[in-house]
């Protein structure tokens, strides 16, 4: 009895250990979309007191990484996870990594942004801008909400949505050209904005790969370097899905 008693105590106690890791992703990604969306602004209203907390927000989010890391170490090394565990937490040092270089490419958009603020604007330059971020904070939004309720298929369906965003960059690398060939004096700038749309660009490649590890922790197949289409025709082939973690875990 006392050796069923401790069994339970241990397995509560892993139990919470996964849940405050998610929590602390979530937290983490949170911090992240509010870096994302402060870059946004500094940009496209000319603030530059904006931009320049964007370039500091980067301390805390290098932070958070570095914390959750070390906590899914620990979890490795003292609980020795497996099965649906071991994705979990294999999961979340991956998705860490991808949110710690979103706000990377956050911060890049901020520091860009800050320059910018003091210069004379066109405003048609920094409107092409708009959509592509638009289109991108969403994708991160959706990204993190399939996280949080590890739906597999609506994880899916924001990956699939990249496109979208790889459809917007092309489109704002052609109207950057335009301006450059148009009024030669703004190709410093023009540039600059390419660098901005790059940066946007990569932040939908990091969601789409959140969408994957998503899709790793609940179905136990990694999907990386498979066309969405087969991913699409292998989830529907399958009646049930793996155990999810600890939203399926279930104490003696």
């Amino acid at each position: 009895m006392e050796n069923a008693d401790l069994s339970h105590h241990i397995l509560s106690r892993f139990n919470a250990d996964l849940e405050q890791l998610r929590t602390n992703v979530l937290q983490m990604g949170g911090l992240v979309e509010a870096q994302l969306k402060l870059a946004l602004r500094a940009l496209l209203e000319g603030d530059g007191a904006a931009g320049d907390e964007v370039v500091r927000a980067e301390y805390e989010v290098n932070s958070m990484q570095v914390s959750i890391d070390d906590e899914c170490n620990r979890i490795l090394a003292t609980r020795a996870p497996a099965a649906s565990d071991l994705r979990l937490v294999v999961a979340i040092i991956k998705t860490v990594t991808d949110l710690e270089r979103i706000g990377d490419e956050a911060e890049k958009v901020g520091y860009i942004a800050s320059h910018h603020a003091s210069l004379e604007r066109s405003m048609d330059h920094y409107r092409v801008m708009r959509h592509l971020g638009r289109v991108v904070q969403e994708i991160v939004r959706d990204a993190l909400d399939a996280f949080a309720r590890l739906d597999a298929k609506a994880a899916l369906e924001v990956a699939k949505r990249d496109r979208l965003i790889d459809e917007e960059y092309e489109s704002a690398q052609r109207q950057c050209i335009t301006f450059m060939i148009e009024d030669p004096r703004s190709i410093r700038r023009t540039i600059d904005l390419l660098w901005i749309a790059r940066a946007l660009e990569r932040i939908g490649d990091h969601a789409k790969n959140i969408c994957e590890y998503v899709i790793y922790m609940v179905y136990g197949r990694d999907i990386r370097h498979v066309s969405m289409r087969d991913v699409e025709r292998h989830i529907q082939s399958l009646s049930e899905p793996q155990s999810t973690g600890v939203a399926a875990r279930t104490e003696p």
